[in-house]
């Protein structure tokens, strides 16, 4: 409960945080805020010209097939590849003033989080443009937002507090999340891949994740709510782990920055 009063206690210092990343991102960059749509955008243009001449699937509407899975991934690798340098980044204040350590990552995920939010705008898009339109399943949005977002912060406290000790985990992450992109249906669908290999896709919480955004945005379904639940007790499981591994080792934050 001391978590909960912390972080109701020093709710402005959050809204203060997360307004601050989101209007720091593209302070000084000429097109701003247009750049969270140029960057995806410029992704998509690639992946949707490559990989229907490398793979030469037969998936419907395609770009709106990855997109849909995209979109999503590009999320939760942002948060993973800033989470690891957060308290590092951070750590002159970290030093000179005292604050709940908790904040900075979630501030972090929260601002991402709206960043996504934005981004979502292109995935609208693109099924309109493709004439697949919206339907009723759009209003399960939340509920898959927020599995990632429960999944997101538990790993984030974890990264954040383990790097602060082990900086060459900044390299390892993003060598990891290389492979674990290609480990992910983003550019390809889980009907692909041998039946021997399918373990990888059913081991990955993320595979149930771009699967509900798909099932949302792309086959207008009802996504699996069963798996999803089961991402969810993950998710709580890394936050309840990621705070005590967090609590443990903030002790020593000061000097170790």
């Amino acid at each position: 409960m001391n978590i909960f009063k912390n972080l109701y206690n020093y709710r402005e210092l959050i809204k203060t945080s997360v307004k601050k990343d989101i209007g720091g991102k593209y302070k000084h960059s000429f097109l701003g805020v247009l750049w969270s749509f140029i960057n995806p955008l410029l992704q998509i243009a690639v992946y949707a010209i490559i990989f229907p001449l490398i793979m030469k699937n037969n998936i419907p509407n395609y770009t709106v097939f990855m997109v849909c899975g995209l979109i999503p991934w590009n999320y939760f690798a942002t948060v993973i590849n800033r989470a690891s340098f957060t308290f590092i980044e951070n750590g002159n204040i970290i030093k000179k003033v005292y604050f709940p350590r908790e904040i900075l990552p979630l501030s972090l995920v929260t601002s991402e989080t709206i960043n996504f939010l934005i981004s979502t705008i292109i995935i609208i898009c693109f099924t309109l443009a493709y004439g697949m339109g919206l339907t009723k399943y759009v209003l399960l949005y939340p509920l898959v937002l927020l599995v990632q977002y429960i999944l997101l912060l538990g790993i984030s406290l974890i990264v954040s507090s383990v790097t602060v000790y082990f900086r060459d985990l900044q390299h390892f992450i993003g060598v990891l999340l290389q492979l674990f992109f290609y480990a992910t249906p983003i550019v390809y669908s889980v009907e692909t891949i041998p039946e021997n290999f399918r373990w990888i896709l059913k081991i990955n919480p993320m595979t149930y994740i771009i699967e509900g955004f798909r099932d949302i945005f792309y086959y207008h379904q009802i996504p699996d709510v069963k798996m999803l639940g089961i991402v969810l007790v993950i998710g709580i499981l890394l936050c309840i782990v990621g705070y005590l591994i967090f609590n443990k080792l903030q002790k020593k934050f000061a000097e170790e920055l």
